[in-house]
């Protein structure tokens, strides 16, 4: 961290999951990994989900699930921001990945994907659609009937790909020879 990146107790308006994002997202681009998602489990011993990719495209591994595992434990036992006992788990966000960085949503322009809003738009919370791409501000899909939906990010409640065959084909066109 360069020192410019806030802490989890300089937030005390944020909500957990974004405070504990705060703590691990410049630790992780320090060590060459992007953080996706970061999601807080249950009550009396919560399970921390980060979900990760390395931020040279290539796939995450054990080793990179390991060492991010290894880093972001030590974060939080130091800055400490959950009460109590906790458990840390790490992961590849995977081919029917969360969307939730606008990068994302422009890498996976073409394909399937379910959004829900935070509030009702247009009477419905649920929608699926071919994602059309994003900016700082909303993203664009289209609906099954051909109508193009603008939804701000505030206004998502979670959004991620529907695993399909195009998608695995185009998850495997990028994937590096081994």
């Amino acid at each position: 961290m360069d020192g410019n990146e806030p802490t989890a107790t300089a937030l005390p308006g944020l909500g957990l999951e974004a405070r504990l994002a705060a703590i691990i997202a410049p630790r992780l681009r320090l060590m060459g990994y992007d953080l996706v998602r970061v999601a807080v489990l249950g009550r009396d011993r919560p399970t921390v989900q980060v979900m990760a990719d390395r931020a040279d495209g290539a796939p995450l591994s054990v080793d990179d699930c390991g060492a991010i595992s290894h880093d972001v434990s030590v974060a939080l036992d130091v800055d400490d921001p959950i009460p109590g006992a906790w458990t840390l788990e790490v992961s590849s966000a995977g081919i029917d990945r969360p969307l939730t960085r606008v990068k994302d949503w422009n890498r996976f322009v073409g394909h399937l994907a379910k959004v829900e809003t935070q509030f009702p738009l247009d009477g419905r919370k649920r929608f699926s659609g071919i994602v059309l791409g994003a900016d700082e501000t909303a993203v664009r899909i289209r609906l099954e009937d051909g109508q193009e939906l603008t939804i701000h990010h505030p206004d998502i409640r979670r959004a991620k790909l529907v695993l399909t065959d195009a998608l695995i084909a185009a998850t495997a066109a990028n994937r590096p020879a081994n």
